[in-house]
């Protein structure tokens, strides 16, 4: 990348980084708990029952998150994405919603979530005003499921999820399943034969190193061109365009017309040089990349009583100095140092 140093823009003019990317998606952590205990991400022996999560008044408030809502999008972000935790955890959800659906700039509201409330909660939040949403799924298999999620929920309780989603028209539905060599690559058919047709489109995203409690290790990586070529083999696909700039999978159609699918391969291909995705966690800390290892504080300057223009100050210091290419540069690292973890800012 060609560095270029970027002067702190006012709000209401796009804000870039070193690298000249801009800033347009917003990922917004409403929850740092879960329900589900996925071994690459909560582990049950680290996020016991005693564990200390945060409190209710250290998350942020939906009228903080709206108001900083609000000055992203003033800086050109225009896609917001609900996550957690599982967000589906917070109460009164499709309130944020609402109030996130009105503000002037934005144009898309999706969420990703686990679905196991999916099916009670998705029609009062497409009426509130969510677009579409994300389900993480990693095995059609009940014991497979069943070791990935921790041993928790239940996989025909995501399945009714997801079919609430899609008649409530929460659309269009992605499914994301997590790629681990040995434990669940050998299921991926079966996800593929499953959505295959049904307009759902499913996403294989190679084991990475996010966070440290999961211990990574490359050869636990299935790489998405095998993938590509094991599920070309059963059902040909042909490579598609991209929907937009910045779009994390790489897209595939399916050659006999039903539909298509996504790999998300931040390990073999990084694509740190398009990436516009800031991430807000859910007690206000701004972070500048899924492997960034400590964040910019905004709910100490909300709640001091900071004006917007001093926010805006914060925000555009933190994203105009930021170089971040994790990915690029991971086989370089000698030692991986500290990460921040991923149920406490979202995939």
């Amino acid at each position: 990348m060609e560095e270029k140093i970027v002067e702190f823009p006012v709000a209401g003019v796009s804000l870039t980084d070193r690298f000249r990317r801009p800033l347009r998606d917003l990922r917004i952590s409403v929850m740092d708990r879960c329900n589900f205990r996925c071994p690459y991400c909560m582990p049950e022996d680290k996020y016991h029952k005693d564990f200390q999560f945060l409190k209710t008044a250290e998350r942020l408030s939906f009228t903080e998150i709206v108001r900083l809502a609000r000055i992203f999008s003033g800086f050109g972000v225009h896609k917001l994405r609900i996550t957690g935790g599982e967000p589906l955890l917070r109460s009164n959800l499709q309130d944020l919603i609402g109030d996130l659906s009105r503000i002037d700039g934005i144009d898309d509201i999706a969420l990703t979530t686990n679905g196991i409330l999916l099916a009670q909660q998705a029609a009062a939040l497409k009426a509130a005003g969510l677009d579409r949403v994300t389900v993480s799924l990693d095995s059609l298999d009940d014991e497979v499921f069943d070791v990935m999620t921790g041993g928790r929920g239940s996989k025909d309780r995501v399945l009714e999820g997801i079919r609430e989603a899609g008649q409530s028209g929460l659309l269009p539905i992605k499914i994301n399943a997590v790629v681990r060599k040995g434990l669940n690559d050998a299921t991926v058919p079966d996800l593929v034969e499953h959505f295959r047709g049904t307009g759902i489109i499913v996403r294989f995203i190679e084991y990475m190193d996010v966070g440290t409690i999961n211990h990574w290790q490359f050869s636990e990586t299935v790489p998405a061109r095998e993938l590509v070529e094991r599920i070309n083999a059963r059902w040909p696909i042909s490579p598609a365009e991209q929907n937009y700039h910045g779009e994390v999978a790489n897209r595939y159609l399916f050659e006999d017309g039903q539909g298509e699918i996504g790999f998300i391969a931040s390990v073999t291909a990084p694509f740190c040089g398009s990436c516009t995705r800031a991430r807000l966690s859910s007690d206000g800390k701004l972070f500048t990349c899924l492997f960034a290892s400590e964040g910019t504080d905004l709910r100490g300057p909300l709640r001091a009583g900071a004006s917007d223009q001093e926010l805006e100050e914060v925000i555009g210091a933190a994203w105009s100095g930021r170089e971040d290419r994790y990915s690029e540069l991971r086989a370089r690292q000698a030692e991986p140092g500290s990460k921040v973890e991923m149920y406490y800012i979202g995939g």
